[in-house]
């Protein structure tokens, strides 16, 4: 069985955890270098981009995703993972792990309070359209070519996949519909597999 790491640091743990232990996946809580080792894939989930950030360097967990990220481990960032994934961060001179060819726009859909849902259809996802959780979402202002936009909310990049990297703006975790999760372990189970 498939282990994927949910990274333990800030955001709603609990909830990827659960999602991915439904699609058939074990979990690992990754706070540690030493369980960057033991998983086959990594879920970045919300929070707040720079806590996170600096957290990871905190635990000394930084060197350790990016080299895994980098040797094909399947990641997935939602919301401020998305952000932490960016190459580029609008605003800011620094990026955080600076692997998905993307820039990102923080908080581009407001405050708290205008958090919203949305149900959009997300390309590479059978069935009806995702029911999507924006809280103080960010976006992808423009992406690289081998980037593939999953999805967008008017003009807005919200979900896009680079090889072995996938984001989403939303919290896939915060609804009831597994299929985000289940298409992640899919690139885990995927990766050992040459292309």
């Amino acid at each position: 069985m498939e282990r994927v790491g949910v990274l333990n640091v800030q955001g709603a743990v609990r909830e990827h955890a659960d999602h991915l232990r439904r699609v058939g996946s074990e979990v690992v809580l990754v706070k540690h270098p030493e369980d960057l080792q033991v998983i086959d894939g990594l879920i970045i989930p919300g929070g707040e981009s720079t806590t996170i950030g600096k957290l990871i360097r905190k635990y000394e967990l930084y060197d350790g995703i990016r080299e895994r990220i980098e040797d094909g481990m399947p990641v997935f960032g939602t919301c401020a993972g998305l952000i932490l994934l960016a190459k580029k961060i609008e605003g800011s001179d620094e990026a955080h792990l600076a692997v998905m060819d993307t820039v990102v726009d923080r908080n581009s859909f407001g405050r708290q309070r205008e958090s919203f849902e949305a149900n959009l259809p997300i390309s590479e996802i059978d069935g009806e359209a995702f029911p999507c959780v924006f809280i103080r979402a960010p976006h992808i202002v423009s992406a690289g070519s081998d980037v593939s936009v999953l999805a967008t909310y008017g003009e807005k990049i919200v979900a896009a996949r680079q090889g072995n990297r996938l984001a989403t703006a939303f919290h896939p975790e915060l609804s009831d519909d597994l299929r985000m999760h289940a298409y992640f372990l899919d690139m885990v189970r995927g990766s050992s597999q040459p292309d």
